[in-house]
């Protein structure tokens, strides 16, 4: 069984439209696993980045930024790895008080760092996005955003002779979510 809700590319850009302004490609209705694929070798293989972000699931979107942030740095200053693991602590356990403390970490955090974007990815899943009596609904596009731009940012810190072949580990990791429900389920592996 897929872990992505959508048969088409178009159906992800339909369900996200705030994906057209941070994927240059345009829409077609391949398959999304086969649409990713082909944005790997287009002229914006970032695009592959976005894409993958809005294609799965909230939760496991935030679980792949996080394992894709951990494959590009394995050893992340203390504070960095503090926020990955707010965010993954949601993912283990999605309750409201675990996405909370994700939100303040994310809030304090530095926002050229790619964890602090992994954390506001847990923390945009939903509910409220502000603090306690300033209620703003996180809207859906918001997890996506956020973990496209933890990526982007880690991936711009690779040397450049390696960031393509580390970028398509990244995207080969979402696809794996894609493929492997069950040893790929958030909270399974480590």
């Amino acid at each position: 069984m897929a872990r992505i809700r959508f048969s088409t590319a178009r159906e992800v850009f339909e369900a996200f439209p705030a994906a057209r302004a941070d994927i240059e490609a345009e829409p077609s209705d391949d398959p999304p696993q086969l649409f990713v694929e082909a944005l790997l070798d287009s002229p914006t293989p970032e695009d592959a980045i976005g894409f993958s972000a809005y294609m799965l699931p909230r939760r496991e979107a935030v679980w792949w930024t996080c394992q894709c942030l951990r494959a590009l740095d394995s050893m992340p200053p203390a504070e960095e790895g503090a926020a990955i693991q707010s965010a993954e602590t949601w993912v283990r356990e999605p309750e409201e008080h675990r996405r909370r403390a994700a939100l303040e970490i994310g809030e304090r955090g530095d926002n050229r760092s790619p964890a602090t974007w992994a954390a506001l990815a847990a923390a945009w899943s939903g509910g409220n996005m502000m603090r306690e009596g300033q209620p703003v609904q996180a809207p859906p596009h918001l997890t996506a955003k956020a973990a496209r731009a933890a990526v982007l940012i880690a991936l711009a810190r690779v040397p450049a002779r390696q960031r393509g072949s580390q970028l398509r580990a990244c995207v080969e990791h979402a696809l794996s979510l894609v493929r492997d429900e069950t040893t790929a389920r958030p909270g399974l592996q480590l």
